[in-house]
């Protein structure tokens, strides 16, 4: 299985896999790094399931490792933290259906475990979706999400998880919801999801998966949802959302339109012979 791996890591253990590492001296090489990942692939096509795959070399207790995909216009495609195990592997699995993942080209996944110097990355390529030019930019917004937000048609929305990925986020202004699209893994998690006020307000109701949900805490605009392992969807329902900027266009045009009608009609009654 060929392997992707970032620069750094030595070209003797191109190919390698954590199973066949540990049996051959590529693991000592692995220890010269504070942390290396790896891919299963180097290519993919939207869609498609990301291995990613890694090494601490100095464990450290409760400390986990920090996975960052950027997409090839710099923005931040998820955030996710690993739980390190005893020997100092990791893994994770990165679902490339979500709509951040849809334009081809260079997707980076940076892997961070405590300190700033304890840092690795590896590049893959995905093909077979929406074309990228150097220089375009998203038209719902330009503006680049922190590493703790979710962007969600070109709003930034701060949140946290732990058990799943979040792959994608839009909203729905017919429901006045937040939709979180979300790739769990085997066991059970937790979502945090803090809206402005600006973006969505009176949250009173969540469902996961299309269930109302009762394993929730909202306190004001903060929301917690107790998520099953295999969720893949969370939405968050309030009494307000903030519209696109096309439904604000065309409420300002018709407010428009009748101005006229009504100017119009005045002026033709001002004209009118009165006898």
């Amino acid at each position: 299985m060929s392997s992707a791996y970032a620069d750094e890591i030595p070209q003797a253990c191109v190919g390698c896999t954590m199973e066949n590492a540990r049996e051959t001296s590529n693991m000592m090489l692995l220890k010269d790094i504070p942390i290396s990942v790896w891919t299963d692939k180097k290519t993919y096509e939207h869609s498609d399931m990301i291995m990613v795959e890694g090494q601490v070399a100095n464990v450290a207790s409760g400390y986990p490792v920090t996975i960052t995909v950027v997409n090839p216009l710099n923005s931040i495609v998820t955030v996710d933290q690993i739980t390190v195990a005893d020997d100092g592997s990791f893994e994770t699995t990165l679902n490339t259906a979500g709509a951040m993942w849809k334009y081809d080209g260079t997707y980076t996944i940076k892997a961070n475990y405590g300190s700033a110097d304890k840092k690795n990355s590896v590049k893959v390529e995905l093909t077979g979706g929406v074309a990228y030019s150097p220089g375009y930019q998203t038209p719902t917004s330009s503006k680049q999400c922190g590493a703790s937000e979710i962007s969600a048609d070109g709003h930034c929305i701060p949140f946290s998880i732990s058990g799943a990925v979040v792959t994608g986020a839009t909203l729905n202004t017919d429901d006045n919801s937040i939709v979180i699209n979300i790739n769990a893994r085997e066991s059970d998690g937790i979502l945090t999801v803090t809206p402005s006020k600006t973006v969505q307000d009176g949250i009173f109701m969540i469902l996961v998966d299309g269930q109302e949900w009762d394993d929730v805490e909202i306190v004001g605009n903060k929301v917690t949802v107790m998520f099953p392992a295999g969720t893949e969807q969370i939405e968050i329902i309030g009494t307000f959302v903030i519209p696109e900027f096309g439904t604000i266009a065309a409420m300002i045009l018709a407010v428009a339109i009748i101005s006229i009608i009504a100017v119009s009609a005045r002026s033709r009654l001002s004209i009118m012979p009165r006898y």
